[in-house]
């Protein structure tokens, strides 16, 4: 059984990798990161849009006012800080979750994945966490692979279940195991060792996935090659 002991253990450690990964800017892969710093450049955008918008208030009622004086300098600076604050903090980045997952669409599956997964990586077990960067690494070239594909295709279908459903269904299934029973063995297995093998398990699948969408391309790739050289002969022949 959970006591409070644990889980106040649990939630620490929890809050201290969070807070690791924060300090790194931690990105379990390359389109999560490029989703973030968009979302950074977007805020810092505002609030310029923001400061300036002071500015040209302050220049207005300075022209009206003949000056604003020294009161009026420390309103502006005030106003600019207090807009930076707003800005530093909102809008947050839009949490992804299990249910916004299998909302996503096809091509920005991978990076809100990604987002998932590095909200839940620090409270997995280290090696859980090693896994998880790899995968991330393994939806980056999967995202180059699935902008050309159908989302109706059978392909696509299978991608969505297992990024979707299947590796989040995985990840909270561990996480509401109770802490004590984790490292606990049941019927012969542990969670963190599930967790480990079904990690590992996924991460192949996506990189087999990612493989057989690239070789169904070199085959289009492959025929339309051929086509031309068909085409162009003949022409050639018919000259």
């Amino acid at each position: 059984m959970t006591t409070s002991t644990d889980i106040a253990v649990h939630d620490a450690r929890a809050s201290i990798e969070r807070s690791r990964d924060r300090r790194a800017n931690h990105s379990v892969g390359r389109k999560s990161k490029q989703l973030k710093i968009k979302h950074a450049w977007q805020k810092f955008t505002r609030f310029f849009i923001a400061a300036a918008v002071i500015m040209v208030a302050a220049g207005v009622i300075g022209a009206v006012l003949n000056g604003i004086g020294f009161w009026g300098v420390m309103i502006v600076a005030l106003a600019i800080l207090g807009a930076g604050g707003v800005f530093a903090n909102w809008p947050k980045l839009p949490e992804a979750t299990r249910d916004t997952l299998r909302q996503t669409d096809l091509g920005r599956l991978p990076a809100q994945t990604e987002l998932f997964l590095e909200a839940q990586r620090p409270a997995l077990p280290p090696p859980a966490r090693t896994l998880v960067d790899g995968i991330g690494a393994q939806l980056d070239q999967l995202s180059d692979q699935l902008r050309a594909l159908d989302p109706q295709e059978p392909a696509a279908l299978e991608v969505r279940r297992l990024v979707a459903e299947d590796l989040p269904e995985l990840i909270t299934g561990y996480r509401r195991v109770p802490l004590s029973l984790r490292t606990k063995e049941i019927n012969g297995r542990k969670a963190d060792d599930q967790l480990i093998d079904g990690l590992k398990l996924i991460e192949r699948e996506i990189g087999t996935m990612t493989e057989q969408i690239a070789s169904g391309d070199l085959d289009r790739l492959a025929t339309r090659k051929r086509f031309l050289e068909l085409k162009y002969d003949g022409d050639a022949a018919a000259e």
